[in-house]
């Protein structure tokens, strides 16, 4: 299961290729639009490898063989829908590492690869494939066009790191760069004042619906505190602490709501839509 152990892989090749392209990318033939690509097409072929042993672990699972049964066991694990019955149970592969630890609490760093995991993986890798290769004319001659694609490899890096978070505070940190990197690409014509005063108002507006994240967070801790009796930002906890008896169902729902606005904000609906249109 190699793509699926080292699936850490898919979001620090991006990392690596931004701190290449961003120190040596103007001393490159392409001005290191060659790396951005090269470095994106590496972390598609991971996401691809990684869908592919997915796929086959809930088939082996499942006992379940065939194209039509691959589909299905991939649907079946993303959305855990199916008869009664019809799924065996496919734990998440999960790998992390300690940064921290005082007392009762310990927080991590690591990945957690499931049926999500590897299809959104597999889309945004796609995706930010195709953009790196459409950019190459569209942004041709372009005085900032390395640092263009400096941009866009943390993009990536950041969703990809969202994506593969096995905890709540690694994938703030994703999500807060994410919002970075979308400053950075809406101003990069900054000199025109309507796409600096987009950059800042998509900025300011985001920023506005991260708070709900912020608090998010937060209260996922104390929802599994609240539960087993020592908090954690493990998604994994917040999961099944969500599921248990033991926790208000008040708290449940206003830790959601407070994702849900982080949601609202990133994803440009009302009310916090009005940054979308500048774009």
């Amino acid at each position: 299961m190699f793509f699926l152990d080292h699936a850490w892989l898919v979001p620090f090749i991006p990392a690596v290729s931004f701190v290449v392209i961003l120190l040596f990318g103007k001393r490159f033939p392409r001005q290191g639009s060659e790396v951005g690509i090269a470095a994106v097409g590496a972390s598609f072929l991971l996401s691809c490898g990684a869908l592919v042993q997915w796929i086959n672990r809930v088939q082996d699972a499942d006992h379940s063989h065939g194209a039509a049964a691959a589909v299905g066991a991939l649907g079946r694990s993303i959305g855990r829908l199916g008869a009664e019955g019809s799924l065996a149970e496919v734990e998440p592969v999960t790998h992390h590492l300690t940064w921290f630890q005082n007392g009762g609490v310990r927080l991590t760093v690591g990945t957690q690869i499931d049926g999500l995991a590897v299809i959104v993986m597999f889309v945004v890798t796609l995706v930010s494939l195709l953009v790196h290769v459409y950019s190459v004319e569209y942004m041709r001659g372009d005085r900032r066009f390395t640092y263009f694609y400096a941009a866009l490899s943390l993009f990536t890096a950041s969703m990809l790191l969202l994506v593969v978070a096995d905890n709540t505070l690694q994938l703030l940190v994703g999500w807060e760069l994410v919002g970075l990197c979308s400053f950075m690409l809406i101003g990069h014509w900054w000199e025109e004042k309507p796409n600096s005063d987009a950059a800042v108002k998509a900025f300011l507006t985001t920023r506005t619906g991260d708070i709900g994240l912020l608090v998010g967070v937060v209260m996922t801790y104390w929802l599994v505190d609240s539960a087993t009796g020592h908090g954690s930002f493990n998604i994994l906890a917040v999961n099944e602490a969500a599921a248990s008896s033991n926790v208000s169902h008040a708290l449940v729902m206003w830790t959601a709501l407070a994702l849900l606005l982080a949601i609202i904000g990133k994803s440009g609906q009302f009310p916090l839509h009005t940054w979308l249109p500048d774009e």
